[in-house]
């Protein structure tokens, strides 16, 4: 199974971006699908989750309302919505399989390779 995230790249204070996620070699319609972020010498954190069918999602509350995560299951992708974004969004994002519904990265077993997203002020 290999994901890949794309869709990332550098903006302005206020700028929206969307992420994409493709998922090949399997299926994610039978996974909860997540992302995570890292800053330059930060932990990588939770930023958002959802599950199978797509009805049930959960932010980190620096994200609420702001960002909004959404899948495909027929093209096998899960999509990253990032509006107002601010420069402390700026990291590395990534997208993550799992089976359970955890906010914990060890929960997850297999990783995209990353996505830089830059905001500048």
């Amino acid at each position: 199974v290999q994901l890949q995230a794309s869709g990332g790249g550098q903006v302005q204070a206020g700028d929206s971006l969307r992420l994409s996620c493709a998922v090949s070699g399997g299926t994610s319609s039978s996974y909860l699908m997540a992302w995570f972020r890292q800053a330059p010498g930060k932990e990588r954190e939770f930023i958002a989750q959802i599950n199978w069918s797509g009805d049930v999602t959960s932010y980190a509350d620096s994200v609420k309302g702001r960002f909004t995560t959404t899948r495909d299951n027929a093209k096998n992708t899960v999509y990253l919505q990032m509006n107002s974004l601010k420069p402390e969004d700026t990291a590395i994002y990534y997208c993550a399989r799992g089976r359970w519904w955890s906010r914990s990265k060890d929960e997850y077993d297999h990783w995209g390779q990353g996505t830089q997203v830059t905001v500048s002020s």
